[in-house]
């Protein structure tokens, strides 16, 4: 199986991240990726996709993937129906973590059970 076709669906989340400056090559069955991603949140689960597909340590993979905003962890553009607990899930794995989200946009947010659809926030890093 050739090493592209076996990861492409990180290609794939590549793509739809829209990581910046992205290349591909492929070399003694080692395929070379590099790019740059929006957050470190994106860059994360580019890496957690390489590691579901090729474990931990995988060797048939090298990866560069830079950071071009590494102020935040990530932003979050708010859907309806979501509230700042499931969004700090999705992102900390920890519900809990809300009040971290609402002091991060305490210039936007004045409660933390107020968010509406569309508002851009930050996700800071913990």
């Amino acid at each position: 199986m050739m090493v592209k076709a076996k990861y492409q669906e990180v290609l794939s989340l590549g793509e739809e991240l829209n990581i910046q400056d992205g290349n591909v090559t492929e070399e003694n069955g080692v395929l070379k990726i590099k790019g740059t991603a929006n957050t470190q949140y994106e860059k994360d689960i580019l890496w957690d996709k390489i590691k579901s597909i090729g474990g931990d340590n995988p060797s048939d993979i090298m990866a560069n993937i830079s950071v071009a905003d590494d102020s935040v962890y990530a932003r979050h553009t708010v859907k309806s129906g979501e509230t700042l607990g499931k969004i700090a899930k999705q992102y900390y794995g920890n519900a809990s973590k809300y009040n971290d989200i609402f002091k991060a946009n305490s210039d936007i947010l004045k409660n933390p059970d107020l968010i509406h659809p569309d508002q851009e926030l930050i996700i800071p890093k913990l």
